[in-house]
């Protein structure tokens, strides 16, 4: 598989490629994506990070997310990393796009993160070198949950989470 990362403009207009570790390690923004998979009681399923990842560790966030490769459509990506990382698939469908910055431990993320909303009710067979546990929460119970640690929980979600429940309430 091929390492390198779409970098974009701020319109999401594709400026070159680069290794995804030195995009990350320099901060420059690149193309992204992150599913959201919600079960038929509304509730999304979650992934805890395996803690060998290179960065947020152990962390809990949406059902799984990375980058498409160059020439790769965002939404082959999604599906791709959706049955690689939980082993499972569903209808995706991109429900809104939004650009986020965040330093963390040992390296930037800044991305044009592309979010993708699936429903279903297949359970997730875990790749243990990308996720260790997995749980359904409802978005109420997870707004909590970010509200009173936000540290148990990957940057991303912490920023996009409104915008999750602003969409939700509008695409159910």
């Amino acid at each position: 598989m091929n390492d390198d990362v779409i970098l974009v403009d701020e319109q999401d207009q594709p400026t070159g490629t680069m290794g995804k570790m030195q995009a990350h390690i320099e901060g420059h923004l690149h193309r992204a994506f992150s599913v959201f998979v919600f079960n038929t009681k509304g509730e999304l399923l979650l992934q805890q990070r395996a803690f060998s990842k290179y960065h947020s560790g152990g962390k809990w966030t949406n059902t799984c997310c990375s980058h498409p490769q160059p020439g790769e459509a965002t939404l082959d990506a999604a599906h791709r990393r959706l049955k690689q990382e939980m082993g499972m698939s569903c209808s995706l469908q991109c429900v809104f796009s939004f650009l986020y910055h965040a330093p963390l431990e040992n390296l930037t993320e800044y991305e044009y993160d592309h979010v993708f909303f699936g429903y279903s009710d297949e359970m997730p067979i875990l790749n243990p070198e990308e996720a260790s546990a997995y749980r359904y929460v409802s978005l109420e119970q997870l707004g909590s949950e970010l509200k009173q640690d936000p540290d148990h929980y990957s940057a991303w979600l912490n920023i996009c989470f409104d915008k999750i429940l602003e969409h939700y309430h509008r695409y159910r």
